[in-house]
């Protein structure tokens, strides 16, 4: 913004500020946008009497007005530039000190002087404003066609002390600007991010569909005891995939749909859900011991595929970090007014420092990374649904046991 056009630059007028098309736009648009600036030129009028205050950006070459109030009718609007030589202002830059006068028709240096002559100025004021980095803006400038006594102590001070206010608050509304900037361009990162993994998610369906299909092939072909042995651990790997997949198709349409969204149905099978993802998890991993225990009544009101896949993430999550060769426990129950789904395993209990980021996206535990334990998106994912059915998710490490409990409120049938 502090760049300066070259000295063959046209004229430019408050018409080319409306366009959006001024050499000065965006100084412009922070001073006549500014709350602030307007009053303290009101207050500058009004304690001086003084009938035309401004603000002017002034370069070596260029005087252009980018806030004025003006009562004399000089007709200078915001984005209009007078020929730099005409004012005083020029002075001002080059010499970093103020121009003021009372009368130009007494005043021994300004007597008789050329631009106040031609526009008629009989009393003035220029004061320099300055960037904090010390480098010249421009002018806040005050002027009438009649005698004012500008030069009075009390005046000069307020004046300055505006001038000092006007670069504090450019500062800041360039700071505001450039925060804005950078959050407009992490949010459209985010988007672009987002809609790549949406994309992702998508276009890995076809391909790992088609590995499905040929493991279920080979799995009616006669196969040697080398195969039968290997074809477990690719259905645990594709069961893996497939989960992976759904998690990141779910987060991305919660991210660029606004959340996660739910259709509850009266009546929801609800048992037979969470029965059928337990299956698929015990086909896939046979030698994991599973225990499931379901008492929930048949009137349940709730979006069930959604909270099965709640419910697998969390069998998923009790695999991956439970200690080997223990039982994960599973416990569902329905009263009056909450339906609670529990998910049980044993093993080290998780540090307190990292519970409250458990249930954040890309939130892995501490040897996710080595252990190569997914994307971090699944207690995210359970957390997230249980939200969307008005209930949540909580967890607690007692006697060697980690319990993850989601409850949502039971919305019975009429």
């Amino acid at each position: 913004m502090d760049d300066t056009p070259s000295n063959d630059t046209a004229v430019q007028d408050h018409a080319a500020f409306l366009a959006g098309l001024h050499d000065f736009q965006a100084d412009i648009e922070i001073l006549s946008g500014s709350q602030l600036i307007g009053t303290i030129l009101e207050t500058i009028m009004l304690a001086t009497n003084m009938r035309f205050a401004a603000v002017a950006r002034v370069t070596a070459d260029r005087w252009v007005a980018c806030r004025t109030v003006d009562e004399v009718n000089f007709g200078l609007l915001a984005g209009d530039e007078i020929e730099i030589r005409s004012t005083f202002c020029q002075s001002v830059r080059d010499t970093g000190d103020r121009v003021m006068f009372n009368d130009a028709a007494t005043d021994e240096v300004y007597r008789d002087h050329p631009i106040a002559a031609k526009f008629g100025i009989v009393s003035y004021a220029s004061i320099p404003i300055y960037r904090s980095n010390g480098a010249f803006f421009g002018t806040l400038c005050a002027i009438d066609t009649e005698p004012r006594d500008v030069k009075h102590p009390r005046v000069v001070a307020m004046l300055e002390m505006f001038a000092g206010v006007i670069s504090s608050a450019l500062e800041t509304e360039e700071q505001l600007e450039a925060q804005s900037m950078q959050v407009e361009r992490e949010r459209e990162l985010t988007r672009i991010q987002e809609e790549f993994i949406a994309v992702l998610g998508h276009d890995l369906r076809n391909p790992v569909a088609a590995f499905g299909a040929g493991l279920r092939q080979l799995s009616l072909e006669p196969q040697s005891d080398r195969a039968l042995s290997l074809i477990p651990m690719m259905r645990r790997s594709l069961h893996r995939m497939n989960e992976l997949i759904d998690n990141i198709m779910m987060h991305a349409r919660s991210r660029l749909g606004g959340g996660i969204q739910i259709t509850p149905v009266a009546g929801a099978p609800l048992a037979q859900a969470i029965a059928g993802v337990v299956e698929e998890i015990r086909a896939t991993g046979p030698e994991q011991d599973i225990r499931l225990d379901l008492a929930l009544r048949d009137d349940i009101r709730c979006d069930a595929p959604r909270i099965a896949q709640a419910v697998s993430n969390m069998i998923s999550n009790a695999i991956s970090h439970g200690k080997p060769g223990t039982t994960i426990d599973i416990r569902g129950t329905s009263t009056g007014d909450q339906v609670t789904i529990s998910v049980s395993n044993t093993g080290d209990p998780i540090p307190e420092s990292i519970r409250a980021a458990l249930f954040m996206p890309f939130q892995r535990g501490q040897n996710a990374a080595a252990e190569g334990l997914g994307l971090g998106l699944g207690l995210f994912i359970a957390s997230s649904i249980a939200t969307s059915h008005g209930g949540g998710i909580g967890v607690q490490c007692q006697n060697g046991l980690t319990t993850f409990t989601l409850s949502v409120p039971q919305q019975s049938a009429p």
